[in-house]
């Protein structure tokens, strides 16, 4: 891995262009800067995600996460260097069957919302689809490990998964897309009169 920083403000990167992890500088417009932010974009979210009240075992499983998004960030950052194995894949799998098993089946489409954690869950899982689709794009141009992809596809079901889970530990059901603006205003009238 790269050096860890000793000062923050270097002003190098005045001209619009950024250090990688192995020393090159490239413009802050690439792909692989845009990847970078991105990746880094999703675990911020995840942090604040933590910031909401939550079961102990989603909290060591985001943490954990965080974690491994920290290592992918730097995969993304060093070309050429591999962080990302298939055991961050089936980290993912299990949690994802795990989280799944105590859900009921989904009878219709829901939306991001509910609890408080729940959508901040669903922000975090849009984030994720977004640092997939910068991630595919610097494929095109560059090589990227397959267990990245991987990784990245999982991560985004786990979150929505999780957001369902929140609901639930929250006392809280799924808010359910209709079709028929008639039951959507007697679910609102319902929940202001509350």
């Amino acid at each position: 891995m790269a050096n860890r920083l000793t000062k923050i403000t270097t002003r190098t990167g005045d001209d619009g262009s950024t250090g990688l992890g192995d020393g090159s500088r490239i413009q802050k417009s690439k792909p692989r800067v845009v990847a970078l932010g991105d990746v880094d974009e999703l675990n911020s979210n995840i942090g604040v995600l933590l910031t909401e009240k939550m079961p102990a075992d989603f909290v060591l499983l985001l943490t954990r996460i965080q974690n491994q998004l920290f290592d992918l960030g730097g995969e993304v950052c060093i070309p050429g260097y591999h962080a990302v194995t298939e055991n961050h894949v089936l980290f993912l799998d299990t949690a994802i069957q795990k989280l799944n098993a105590d859900l009921p089946a989904l009878k219709e489409f829901i939306l991001p919302g509910g609890s408080r954690a729940s959508a901040l869950a669903h922000v975090a899982r849009t984030v994720a689809r977004r640092a997939e689709r910068s991630l595919v794009l610097l494929s095109e141009k560059e090589d990227v490990a397959p267990y990245v992809f991987q990784y990245m596809n999982r991560l985004s079901d786990l979150l929505f998964i999780l957001a369902r889970a929140l609901n639930r530990a929250a006392g809280v059901p799924d808010v359910c897309w209709s079709r028929e603006p008639e039951a959507i205003t007697a679910d609102v009238t319902n929940a202001g009169a509350a």
